[in-house]
């Protein structure tokens, strides 16, 4: 039946692609996105929590050489990445996988590439044991050290007023939590999405067409366009990679190769691109996914078009 779906959405946007009107059918649209909500946590009340999960968020003494923060991989300035292939930890390792964008990362299905953690806040205390990452070496060593910085001290019992004992390791993934769910980056494609047919350029439009023509929205849907489902890498061309992805957390032999997909909010500012950097450009990531994901050989028309309604993705200032 999902099959079925996603064919009559693909046909019914071919449609919409050769009748060359500049405006897409509000109603249909709806069907493939939707704008981001206002808000997904209530500032007000959670004020304290906010404000304790940000300081959090930037303090490199959460590390194990007090040099690597949260922000050190995911800059808020930055659109939340590093723009590097793949992050380097507290002795300069690196990873395998390129750090993926805090910005509406709270909105997703589930957190890292494989999808091993359920949200925000469970996601937030991963890479502080993370002997490549930030290298503590285990939970009661974060907790003590955070617990001797006297601004905790009335930190944690503002954000945590009715508990006996705030300093603990989870209570630091639910302030960090908190903190993520502020960042989000609502943009043009927001206004249009919203009813403002002059929110995007004709050619804008015209790359929102062809991306829905050539099937990208079966993927690359929903409020953060994309961020809300698993895909194998290479679905109809094979995608030479050695990360086993999904698997590693399943042991399924179909999630082999298997990665959450990415949000394309921002991604005109997040590269380098995929599970593992590899890909500099955004022109060159989309005729890759073009080719492995759809099997289409597209050519330069179709990704600048395509490419400037991406840019339609970026956050305001």
């Amino acid at each position: 039946m999902k099959l079925f779906f996603i064919l009559a959405l693909i046909f019914s946007a071919q449609a919409y692609a050769e009748n060359g009107s500049r405006q897409i059918d509000a109603d249909d649209l709806k069907r493939f996105f939707e704008p981001l909500p206002e808000s997904i946590i209530d500032e007000e009340k959670n004020a304290a929590l906010i404000k304790l999960g940000k300081t959090l968020y930037l303090d490199p003494r959460l590390s194990v050489n007090d040099k690597i923060s949260c922000n050190s991989c995911h800059k808020l300035d930055s659109y939340g990445v590093d723009n590097e292939p793949t992050s380097p930890g507290h002795d300069n390792k690196r990873g395998d996988r390129n750090s993926p964008t805090t910005m509406n990362a709270a909105l997703h299905i589930a957190q890292f590439w494989d999808g091993r953690a359920s949200d925000v806040e469970e996601q937030a205390l991963g890479p502080i044991l993370n002997p490549i990452e930030m290298g503590m070496p285990n939970k009661g060593a974060v907790v003590a050290k955070i617990k001797a910085i006297d601004e905790y001290q009335k930190l944690f019992s503002e954000a945590f007023p009715n508990t006996e004992f705030p300093f603990n390791y989870n209570n630091i993934g639910v302030a960090i939590g908190a903190f993520e769910r502020t960042l989000l980056t609502p943009s043009r494609f927001d206004d249009y999405l919203k009813g403002d047919e002059d929110a995007l350029s004709q050619q804008e439009l015209d790359g929102l067409n062809k991306f829905i023509n050539a099937g990208c929205t079966t993927c690359h849907n929903g409020v953060v366009v994309g961020g809300n489902s698993y895909r194998k890498i290479g679905l109809v061309e094979p995608y030479e990679t050695d990360d086993l992805g999904r698997y590693e957390v399943t042991g399924m032999e179909s999630d082999k190769k298997v990665f959450k997909v990415p949000s394309l909010r921002n991604i005109t500012q997040t590269a380098p691109y995929f599970h593992d950097g590899s890909v500099e450009t955004l022109d060159e990531a989309i005729r890759l996914m073009a080719k492995h994901q759809l099997g289409q050989d597209v050519d330069s028309e179709f990704v600048e078009d395509v490419k400037a309604f991406l840019g339609s993705l970026t956050g305001k200032d």
